[in-house]
């Protein structure tokens, strides 16, 4: 997806820690590091949905490597958040504050709408959720309610596993983190039945609802608009959606497994298969964010 170039982002929706600057964006499409970040986190035994599913148990502030973070001024328009990867956060963070403040009061959840913070950061830092690594992967940490991103990690990818990291991929992870904090406010992160792991557990269905909440803000991004009335976004293409949903299924516990090991094990599931995450995906994107509020009611053979 690509931002349209007179699109006027907000800044304050983003901290940078000292040092975690951006680099310019390689050209090409799909979510390819959204598959990468998921198999390097099962080959190296870190899981992302650990710290995602913290609930508040760790105390203290927000601290960066160096102590110090400071607002991202230097990304003002939509043409910065096609030149460079911290822009893109920018952009992609007000594009989507601007959409849930339109639809979480619209949806028979509980509490007021707020955005969460997110921090841009280079190399380690230290969360409420505890210490987090480029390897970990971009996450959301429910105890200080904040979306944490090495941006450096989308430039690994591409340098040294050749992936495309392209605009898609960085939305899609941004919008399904923030899939987390929606669900924070609304008090699905701390019920009990989100930990379960299993093909039809609640951790799984916890992941699906992030996916089809992520899905619901792609559906309606370019109608997302800055305070001048511009679409942050231009309508993305099918080579996009399809990019999206085959990277989705690259992203199923199933197609992990059966990389990693040879086989699926669905008693371990934590995030879904590839066909489940594809079809909630696509489920949000057509029908909203109202069809993703039914994914813990869903019997389990329909899930």
């Amino acid at each position: 997806m690509t931002f349209n170039p007179n699109a006027k982002l907000d800044p304050s929706h983003v901290r940078r820690s000292s040092g975690a600057r951006g680099t310019a964006i390689a050209g090409g499409g799909g979510l390819v590091v959204l598959l990468l970040v998921f198999v390097i986190s099962q080959l190296t035994g870190i899981d992302p949905g650990t710290l995602e599913s913290a609930t508040g148990q760790y105390g203290g502030q927000i601290r960066t490597t160096d102590g110090s973070s400071a607002p991202i001024d230097d990304c003002l328009t939509g043409a910065d958040a096609n030149a460079r990867d911290d822009c893109r956060m920018v952009g992609a963070a007000s594009s989507i504050s601007a959409y849930w403040k339109d639809e979480y009061p619209q949806l028979d959840m509980r509490g007021t709408y707020h955005d969460p913070d997110m921090q841009l950061f280079s190399g380690a830092t230290s969360t409420g959720c505890g210490s987090a690594t480029s390897s970990t992967g971009p996450f959301y940490c429910p105890a200080d309610e904040t979306i944490y991103i090495d941006t450096s990690f989308f430039q690994v990818l591409r340098s040294q596993y050749g992936a495309s990291g392209g605009s898609l991929s960085q939305l899609y992870i941004v919008a399904h983190e923030w899939g987390h904090h929606i669900q924070q406010l609304g008090g699905l992160l701390t019920s009990q039945r989100t930990q379960d792991v299993g093909r039809t557990g609640g951790s799984v269905r916890t992941e699906l609802q992030a996916d089809c909440f992520a899905g619901s803000w792609v559906g309606a991004a370019s109608t997302t608009r800055d305070e001048n009335g511009q679409a942050y976004l231009e309508p993305p293409t099918s080579a996009q959606v399809a990019d999206a949903l085959n990277a989705a299924a690259s992203v199923g516990d199933d197609h992990i497994q059966e990389q990693a090991q040879g086989h699926a094990d669905p008693d371990s599931w934590t995030h879904g298969s590839s066909e489940m995450r594809q079809r909630w995906f696509t489920a949000g994107m057509q029908q909203g964010p109202q069809k993703c509020l039914q994914i813990f009611d869903v019997p389990d053979r329909q899930l």
